[in-house]
């Protein structure tokens, strides 16, 4: 039998070629973190402390915000100190650890969207019914089921993953550690698993500019939505700074 070396750990890609660019990637990629951060926080903050927005689909908003915040944070923060320490290594269980927490964001994000979907639906077609169906135990149970569904399917998913043994490279063509990648380089027999994720293969096999795109662009552009072009929300922050601000602010949609 061949001798075969088990890697307990894994190299992940350049974005940039050069020092100088990877350097300036590095800065960006640090930017649109701390932007995605500090909007997504005061989305939450701003929820929690402002009486006028304790309702249901404010309340989905602010659990979504957190997500987003969650999100950007399993990916962008490592790959930002790799690029700015010139090390492109991440070891098995935190390459275990980013699978694990962007399923689980995914799916949280896919549940709390239907629920808020079958929210709205309720507020426009049975309005005078609103009160009496979607009340405050029903949101709770709703975020509940979200958390429990989306931390089982998160740890069946990457605990069939994680116990294939990867001996063939240790090299991930992708700059986090991405499914479609990670199944690439194990060298077991994993047919079955390569018809069960064929469909989020082709989907999720994406070149590098397209997979920078869909792991920070939306946390970083979903609380500029929700700040500048909600009035409710836009008018709380207006309220939240003129009560600790001496200069006042006027709201960015009058």
């Amino acid at each position: 039998m061949d001798n075969l070396t088990v890697f307990t750990e894994f190299l992940l890609m350049d974005v940039a070629g050069s020092q100088e660019l990877q350097v300036l990637q590095g800065v960006l990629f640090l930017v649109i973190y701390l932007g995605a951060l500090t909007g997504n926080l005061v989305t939450v903050i701003v929820i929690l402390t402002d009486t006028h927005l304790h309702s249901p689909m404010y309340f989905f908003i602010s659990n979504v915000a957190f997500i987003d915040l969650s999100s950007i944070s399993v990916i962008v923060p490592k790959a930002v100190v790799n690029i700015l320490m010139g090390s492109k290594v991440i070891s098995l269980k935190g390459c275990a650890s980013q699978i694990f927490l962007n399923i689980l964001c995914g799916a949280l994000e896919i549940a709390l969207l239907v629920v808020m979907s079958y929210d709205r639906y309720v507020a426009i077609c049975h309005p005078l019914h609103y009160g009496l169906i979607i009340t405050p135990s029903l949101c709770s149970q709703a975020t509940a089921g979200s958390w429990a569904s989306g931390l089982l399917y998160s740890a069946i998913h990457t605990g069939a993953l994680f116990r294939l043994p990867f001996t063939k490279t240790n090299v991930i063509q992708q700059y986090f550690c991405d499914i479609p990648q990670i199944l690439r380089i194990s060298s077991s027999d994993v047919q079955h698993s390569e018809f069960v994720i064929l469909a989020i293969s082709v989907c999720l096999a994406l070149d590098l500019l397209i997979a920078i795109f869909y792991t920070m662009v939306p946390s970083f552009m979903n609380p500029i939505i929700y700040c500048l072009c909600n009035r409710e929300i836009n008018a709380a922050l207006q309220r939240m700074f003129n009560r600790y601000s001496q200069f006042p602010v006027k709201g960015f949609l009058e």
